[in-house]
C-alpha cells in the first residue's frame, strides 16, 4: 500500500493543483470525507466548501471549491471542480462583490430556473465567505 494520495484538482480552465499528500479532506455532498492512502473507491458531488490537503498531520493547503465531483481509487483522488482557488486568495472584497451580486440576481429572478440559479450562486458565495472566514 502506497503512503500518499495523489490529488489532482481540476477546473473546466486548468489543473490547479497535482501533488502527493498524507490526506485530502474533501467537501463531499453528503458531508465531508477523508481520502487516506488504501481509501476505498467512491465517486461522490461536491458542495461549495473548502478542501484541505494534509502533510505531517497539518493543514498545508485550502482550496474552496464551489461544486463538482470527486472520485477516489488507486491511492487517488481526483477533483473536477466547477470552480476552485486557493483561500488564501480570496479578499473580503471578492466576498463582498460576490454576495452582493447574489443577492441581487436572487430578488430579481422570475422564473423557477432563474431562482434556482440564483440561489446556487447565493449558496456559493456564503460558502465562499465562510472559507475565507475559516482560514483567517
Amino acid at each position: 500500500m502506497a503512503d500518499k494520495v495523489k490529488l489532482e484538482l481540476v477546473t473546466p480552465s486548468r489543473l490547479l493543483l497535482e501533488t502527493e499528500t498524507d490526506m485530502v479532506v474533501v467537501p463531499g455532498g453528503d458531508g465531508d470525507f477523508g481520502v487516506l492512502p488504501g481509501h476505498a473507491p467512491l465517486l461522490s458531488t461536491l458542495r461549495p466548501g473548502t478542501l484541505a490537503v494534509y502533510e505531517d498531520d497539518a493543514v498545508s493547503e485550502r482550496l474552496f471549491v464551489a461544486g463538482g465531483f470527486a472520485e477516489v481509487g488507486d491511492n487517488r483522488c481526483v477533483v473536477l471542480a466547477e470552480e476552485a482557488l486557493p483561500v488564501a486568495e480570496i479578499t473580503a472584497e471578492m466576498v463582498t462583490e460576490r454576495l452582493k451580486d447574489a443577492r441581487e440576481k436572487v430578488a430579481a429572478a422570475e422564473t423557477d430556473k432563474e431562482k434556482e440559479d440564483a440561489e446556487r450562486g447565493l449558496k456559493i458565495a456564503e460558502a465562499l465567505e465562510a472559507g475565507r472566514e475559516a482560514s483567517a
